[in-house]
């Protein structure tokens, strides 16, 4: 990634990549798909484990997740052989262990949630997702025999001609039987790299005659992000898929291609969006808005029937019926009671409007408390800040006064 932050904590869709990766996981038990095995089966915190950055990850995600130390990076089957004491421990002992690359943030939790369920079903040793690409991808082949039964799977580095045209590709998700993995694992020799590789314990299951199954899925969640442009590819997969949950909800998005919508929005039913807007955040907006064009808004929270025309908003509260825009600015600590109709070229930060309130064009209110039903003229600005001695001092307005144009409130 060519940067000085973990690749695992980049942000995709206004969320670490590592953080898709464990909502899925977090997910599992509610799918439908796991039902069956919902009161038989135990669920786990899930256990990263950490290599260099170790810190970043620590510090991003706490308690949410155990951990495991990979004090030496030689490969994803030494990552996972990492993971054994704290797997071990666990009560109650699971028999089935669940791996995941913390790169690979579009996986779903129903996906996941298919391959547990598939190789409780099976009873097999090992179950992983497969994916169908192009034969000049860069995935690792799924190479069956003659009857269709897994054998192995094989890198690209490695990879025969004939099997370079293999469409089905390894997906970086398995679900291995705990024991049979840990003696796989210490058993595993290195390969030419120098590494001990995850997929090379499928051949291993391929000799021993073990049970392998798979589970077909989309490409686009076997997506990993190893460079900057493959984060372009999965905030373009992610922020597809969010769009087409809120318009599947009841929220009308005018222009896809040009509306950017953040994983933990909440938008009402009837709301309108249209282009060239971004939602970022843990924003929430009411039924019945319309949002845009233009517009920027970041962990705000809109009521029902507003309007916002080509304006930005952060850390702000807009209660139900106000319009602003266009070219309005709510600054953190806004908040906008019902009714509030803020004109273009106005601004607000820290500051209380009073319900009914009028804040017209070119106008400033910081630092402020204004009462219902007031009437802030064009130009009007609350000057409290002093300079000299770094003081900011509060406005308060009461309701119904009537502020004429060009007015300027400066504490005496």
């Amino acid at each position: 990634m060519r940067s000085t932050l973990s690749k695992l904590l980049h942000p995709l869709a206004g969320q670490p990549l590592l953080s898709h990766v464990l909502k899925s996981v977090e997910a599992i038990p509610s799918t439908s798909v796991f039902a069956p095995w919902r009161e038989s089966v135990a669920t786990q915190r899930p256990i990263v484990v950490l290599g260099h950055e170790a810190e970043q990850i620590l510090s991003a995600f706490g308690e949410r997740c155990q951990y495991a130390m990979q004090h030496e990076q030689l490969g994803t089957g030494h990552a996972v052989l990492a993971a054994q004491e704290a797997v071990d421990a666990l009560a109650p002992l699971p028999d089935t262990v669940l791996v995941c690359y913390g790169d690979t943030p579009l996986v779903r939790s129903e996906m996941l949630a298919s391959v547990l369920a598939e190789h409780l079903s099976q009873q097999a040793t090992v179950t992983f997702l497969t994916a169908d690409a192009d034969p000049s991808s860069d995935y690792g082949r799924v190479v069956r025999d003659s009857h269709g039964d897994v054998r192995e799977i094989v890198e690209v580095k490695r990879a025969t001609p004939e099997q370079l045209q293999i469409t089905e590709v390894n997906s970086g998700v398995y679900c291995f039987e705990r024991a049979w993995l840990w003696e796989s694992l210490h058993a595993l020799p290195r390969n030419a790299s120098g590494e001990y590789y995850l997929t090379d314990l499928i051949a291993v299951a391929g000799v021993q005659e073990r049970r392998i199954a798979t589970v077909r899925g989309s490409l686009d969640e076997t997506l990993g992000v190893n460079n900057r442009v493959q984060l372009a590819e999965a905030e373009q997969v992610m922020r597809r898929r969010i769009l087409e949950r809120h318009m599947y909800a009841g929220v009308t998005i005018i222009d896809p291609a040009s509306t950017y919508i953040d994983e933990e929005v909440s938008i009402g039913t009837d709301t309108v969006v249209l282009p060239g807007t971004m939602i970022t955040g843990k924003t929430t907006i009411g039924s019945w808005c319309r949002i845009g064009p233009g517009t920027t808004i970041y962990q705000s929270s809109i009521g029902e029937r507003c309007v916002i025309r080509n304006s930005a908003l952060e850390e702000s509260v807009l209660e139900d019926e106000v319009s602003m825009g266009p070219f309005s600015h709510c600054r953190p600590g806004a908040h906008l009671a019902r009714g509030v109709r803020m004109g273009n070229f106005g601004e607000v930060k820290n500051s209380y409007i009073g319900a009914e309130t009028d804040v017209h064009h070119f106008s400033y209110v910081g630092d402020a408390t204004v009462g219902e039903h007031v009437n802030i003229g064009a130009g009007t600005i609350t000057s409290n800040y002093n300079g000299l001695t770094k003081e900011k001092y509060h406005t308060t307005i009461g309701d119904g006064a009537f502020i004429g144009c060009d007015t300027v409130f400066v504490p005496l």
